[in-house]
């Protein structure tokens, strides 16, 4: 049975990616897999992100070069690697991952986005933390699942212990754009001192970058070289 169209709550979007989740049936349209999470046809139809991409902050830009926003107010990590765009299917794979458990997407993002990192000068590899009684209602943390096969490719430490979620801020997807750096001040607390550390910092999705902006800002205020950001799916501005 294949995914149900948008429309339906995300609650009963779970349900139905449990129930397609057996081995050898592909996540998306349950044809025969062959043990992969994804047939050859559905992998194939995953949205690429566009060659021109602003290198900073992995937003379209003309020729590739750094975008208006961030000549205009410069990020606080130097640059975003994004495996693909966060359009369909891609939001369904995210979402079967964050709502259904469907750890093994988590793994198999991760894989795919450490083939991007391969030759990263990354010393860790630290997740987007979760707030405390977001982690006890979800079980885990998506981006720790999608970390911990990059970190194992590069053979780099996962740092989980470094950076903090301290404030539960409401869901960004919530609020307006000019909104969201100002929800994101004061989330993050660093309790250890990276001096000279070159951070990779991932994620699942990537939409107006507050929310890593302000995890790389205290990173940096503690002492990191460098922050770089890698993420599953990247939201592009249409």
């Amino acid at each position: 049975m294949p995914i149900l169209p948008q429309r339906h709550p995300l609650r009963q979007l779970g349900r139905q990616l449990a129930d397609l989740a057996l081995p050898g049936n592909c996540l998306l349209c349950s044809a025969n897999s062959a043990e992969a999470l994804l047939c050859h046809a559905c992998a194939a139809d995953l949205p690429a992100l566009p060659e021109a991409l602003c290198p900073q902050c992995g937003e379209q830009s003309p020729h590739g070069e750094r975008c208006g926003a961030c000549l205009k107010a410069t990020p606080h990590f130097a640059s975003t690697t994004a495996l693909l765009s966060y359009d369909f299917p891609t939001d369904r794979l995210i979402q079967s991952l964050k709502y259904a458990h469907q750890l093994a997407v988590g793994a198999w993002l991760g894989k795919l986005l450490a083939e991007r990192l391969r030759e990263h000068p990354a010393d860790l590899i630290m997740p987007l933390p979760l707030h405390p009684d977001r982690l006890r209602e979800r079980g885990f943390n998506q981006a720790v699942e999608i970390a911990r096969p990059i970190a194992h490719a590069l053979g780099k430490a996962l740092s989980l212990d470094y950076l903090h979620r301290v404030r539960a801020t409401p869901p960004q997807a919530e609020l307006k754009l000019k909104d969201r750096v100002r929800n994101m001040r004061g989330a993050f607390e660093c309790r250890q001192e990276i001096e000279g550390r070159k951070i990779l910092l991932i994620d699942d999705v990537m939409t107006s970058g507050a929310t890593l902006n302000e995890a790389a800002r205290i990173l940096m205020l503690h002492g990191a070289e460098r922050v770089d950001v890698a993420v599953a799916a990247r939201a592009l501005k249409h």
